[in-house]
């Protein structure tokens, strides 16, 4: 017998208006702010904030607390394999706190499988750059 994968799912609709709401409920993303918060923005905003998700599930296994915070950001141009627009550097800037502080190789550990499990980055053809400042000290 083999075991099914588990299985995600995740949906967002666009009104009329631009109103973006997603199926977990919240504020709604004002289609009037459609100017300020690109699709593009919205990625970097989901690669960021899954990539502190994916940390923050496997510190926990570990026994270890997570204060973290990110930024993302990426440049898009035609790319020279096909000639299509695409972002073609993604870079995302994480500083975290874990308590208590892993050994060095389990840190080495830990930060892989949160780059590893974003399923955002996962996703993408391009693999992003993660600069890791944890405990004060870049990684």
């Amino acid at each position: 017998m083999t075991a099914r994968a588990r299985r995600f799912e995740f949906a967002v609709e666009q009104a009329r208006d631009g109103d973006i709401t997603g199926d977990r409920g919240g504020s709604a993303l004002a289609g009037a702010e459609q100017k300020q918060w690109t699709p593009e923005h919205l990625l970097l905003a989901g690669l960021a904030r899954c990539s502190l998700t994916s940390l923050a599930f496997h510190a926990k296994r570990a026994g270890i607390s997570t204060i973290s915070a990110a930024k993302a950001s990426g440049a898009v141009t035609q790319r020279e394999s096909d000639g299509r627009f695409a972002f073609v550097e993604i870079t995302v800037d994480a500083d975290v706190t874990l308590d208590p502080a892993p050994t060095d190789d389990d840190l080495d550990v830990l930060l892989q499988n949160a780059e590893r499990d974003c399923f955002v980055g996962a996703s993408l053809s391009l693999k992003p750059t993660y600069n890791w400042t944890v405990n004060g000290r870049q990684r």
